[in-house]
C-alpha cells in the first residue's frame, strides 16, 4: 500500500526515493549531491534496459537466434547501451556495502564510457572521493534498486522520466539561487512548450542547462500522438556538469544529444552552431547578466537591430535568437527579466523599437512572482516570430501575474488549468479573431500604433488595464453607510478600551 504524506494523500514513487536519498545526503552539499544521485539514477536505468535484451539475447529465439549477448553491436542495433559486467547493477549491488565500492562505481563509469561513444565524458566520477560516506553511498544503491526503471513497461510509464525531473527539481529547489543554473521550473518550460507547439523541426537552446525544454517538447509531441524523430534538438551550454546533467537526461529518453555542445566560453563568445537556422528556439537564459563580454562584441554580425549594453545581455540573447530563426515562420519562445520590457538603459529603448517596428513581436506575457528558485526578480514570456502570416502589426499581450498556486511558502507554479488558459488565450488570438476576445485585465491584442504610444513600452499591464469589479447589486450609498456605521462603531470601542486603560491605571497610582 502506497504511503500517506501529511496532507492524506498518496505519496509517489518519487517523492519516496527523494526522502530516502535525501536523508543519505549527511554532510554533503545539494550541489554535489544531485550528480551522486543522479549518476547511479542513470546507472540503473542502462542497466534494466541492457539486462532485458541480454536475456533475450541469451535465450537465441526467433530473430535473436545465434546473437552474442555480450556483443556491443547487438544492443547498438536496438539503442539500447551496453553495460560491461563490471558495471551491472547485479555487481554494483552485490558489491554496494564493501569499502571500495566508490572506485568500483568510477571504474564501472569509465568502463561505460569505453563501449559507447556517445556517453564519452559525460558519466559522473564522483564516488570515490573522501567526504564520501561509504555507508551512506550503499544505502544509496540499495534504495535505488528498489525500483525499475529501464525495463519495457517502467519505459512505457517514463518511471525514470518522472524520478529524474523530480529530483532536478527538488535539487534546484535545496541549491537556492545556484538551482536556477541548471533547472527551468517544469510548468514554466509546459507553458513555453504549450504555447510553441514545436511539432517539426529543429528546436535550439543555446543555454541549454539539464535539457528541460528538449524533453518537454518531446513530450508535447507523445501526448498529441505526433513522430518523435520529426524533430532534432540543438544546444549548447558553458557549465560543463550541466552539460553532463543534460546529456544523461537526453540519453534517458532516446532523444540524440549529439547536437548538444559545451565550451566554457558560451553562446555569445563561442557559438557552437554559427550556421544553425532553427524552427523552434526555446530558452531560459540568466537574467541581467553583466559580464557577458559584450564589449569584446561590439560589431558582433549578430546585432542586427543595434548593439546592446555592455553591462547586460538581455538584448544580446534576444538578438542571438533572432539570428538562429530561420527567416520564414521561425518562431521563439523564451524568459526575460521584466526589465527588458521597459528599459531605455544602453539603447534598449530603441532595440525594443526596432523588434516592433519590424513586426517581430508577438505575444508578451507577464508571470507571477516566485516561479523561479533561484532569484525574486520579475520576469516575463516573449515570444517572436519572422515572417508573420497571422495577426500581421498586432501584438497580444497577457497578463498572467495572478495565475498559480503556491507549491510551499516561498514558491509558486502554474496549474494545468492556468497553463490552458494563457495557450488557448494565444492559439485562439493568432488562429480565430471570432472566437477570441479581448479581456480586461488579462489579455488585449494591440496595435503597433497602440504600443507607439506607450513610447514601446511592452508591460503588459499597460494595455490590459485593471480588470473590472464585479457588481454585488448593493446601492452604492447603502455601501457608503454601512461603511461609516462600521467606522463609528471601531471608534466607539477604542473610546471604551482607552477608558478601561485608564481606571487600571489609576488602581495602582498612575493617572493619565
Amino acid at each position: 500500500m502506497a504511503k500517506k504524506n501529511g496532507n492524506g494523500a498518496e505519496e509517489k514513487l518519487e517523492q519516496k526515493l527523494w526522502k530516502t536519498a535525501d536523508k543519505l545526503r549527511k554532510n554533503i552539499d545539494a550541489a554535489e549531491y544531485k550528480h551522486i544521485v543522479l549518476g547511479l539514477i542513470f546507472l540503473k536505468y542502462i542497466s534494466d534496459a541492457f539486462e532485458e535484451l541480454y536475456l533475450k539475447l541469451k535465450a537465441g529465439e526467433g530473430e535473436y537466434a545465434g546473437a552474442d549477448p555480450e556483443d556491443p553491436d547487438e544492443y547498438g542495433a536496438e539503442n539500447v547501451f551496453y553495460v560491461p559486467p563490471s558495471a551491472r547493477w547485479g555487481t554494483i549491488q552485490s558489491h554496494a556495502k564493501q569499502p571500495t565500492i566508490g572506485k568500483e562505481l568510477d571504474d564501472a563509469m569509465d568502463a561505460i564510457e569505453r563501449d559507447n561513444s556517445t556517453l564519452k565524458g559525460i558519466l559522473p566520477k564522483v564516488y570515490g572521493r573522501q567526504n564520501l560516506d561509504v555507508q551512506s553511498l550503499g544505502g544509496l544503491i540499495d534504495t535505488i534498486g528498489t525500483i525499475a526503471l529501464g525495463d519495457k513497461k517502467s519505459k512505457s510509464q517514463d518511471v525514470l522520466g518522472r524520478v529524474y525531473e523530480y529530483f532536478l527539481g527538488q535539487f534546484a529547489l535545496a541549491e537556492g539561487q545556484k538551482g536556477g543554473q541548471f533547472y527551468t521550473p517544469e510548468s514554466i518550460v509546459r507553458l513555453l512548450v504549450e504555447m510553441l507547439q514545436p511539432y517539426k523541426g529543429r528546436v535550439y537552446d543555446p543555454c541549454c542547462g539539464s535539457g528541460g525544454m528538449f524533453v518537454q517538447s518531446e513530450k508535447f509531441i507523445e501526448s498529441h500522438q505526433g513522430r518523435l524523430d520529426d524533430i532534432s534538438v540543438y544546444g549548447q551550454e558553458s557549465n560543463q556538469t550541466t552539460y553532463r546533467l543534460c546529456r544523461m537526461n537526453l540519453a534517458i529518453r532516446g532523444i540524440d544529444g549529439s547536437n548538444i555542445k559545451w565550451n566554457t566560453e558560451g553562446s555569445f563568445l563561442n557559438n557552437a552552431h554559427k550556421d544553425l537556422k532553427a524552427d523552434y528556439i526555446i530558452a531560459n537564459p540568466p537574467f541581467n547578466v553583466s559580464d557577458w563580454s559584450g564589449e569584446l562584441l561590439r560589431d558582433d554580425a549578430r546585432w542586427q537591430f543595434g548593439a546592446p549594453p555592455a553591462g547586460n545581455a538581455n538584448f544580446a540573447w534576444v538578438q542571438h535568437f533572432l539570428y538562429h530563426l530561420k527567416p520564414d515562420g521561425g518562431h521563439a519562445g523564451f524568459v526575460l527579466a521584466n526589465g527588458s520590457l521597459s528599459s531605455n538603459t544602453g539603447g534598449e529603448g530603441a532595440i525594443r523599437q526596432k523588434l516592433v517596428e519590424n513586426d517581430l513581436v508577438e505575444c508578451i506575457v507577464m508571470l507571477p512572482k516566485a516561479l523561479f528558485f533561484n532569484t525574486g526578480i520579475p520576469a516575463c514570456l516573449w515570444f517572436l516570430r519572422r515572417g508573420k502570416k497571422q495577426r500581421r502589426g498586432e501584438v497580444l499581450f497577457i497578463d498572467a501575474s495572478e495565475q498559480g498556486y503556491m507549491i510551499d511558502r516561498k514558491n509558486r507554479a502554474f496549474a494545468p488549468e492556468d497553463i490552458s488558459r494563457v495557450a488557448d488565450t494565444y492559439h485562439n488570438w493568432l488562429n480565430s479573431e471570432e472566437v477570441y476576445q479581448d479581456e480586461k485585465g488579462f489579455c488585449k491584442s494591440a496595435s503597433l500604433t497602440d504600443i507607439q504610444k506607450h513610447k514601446f513600452v511592452l508591460t503588459p499591464g499597460r494595455y490590459v488595464g485593471i480588470p473590472d469589479e464585479e457588481d454585488d447589486g448593493i446601492p452604492f450609498q447603502e455601501k457608503i453607510d454601512g461603511l461609516t456605521s462600521r467606522l463609528r462603531q471601531q471608534m466607539s470601542q477604542a473610546q471604551e478600551l482607552d477608558q478601561e486603560i485608564k481606571t487600571q491605571l489609576a488602581k495602582i497610582g498612575i493617572e493619565l
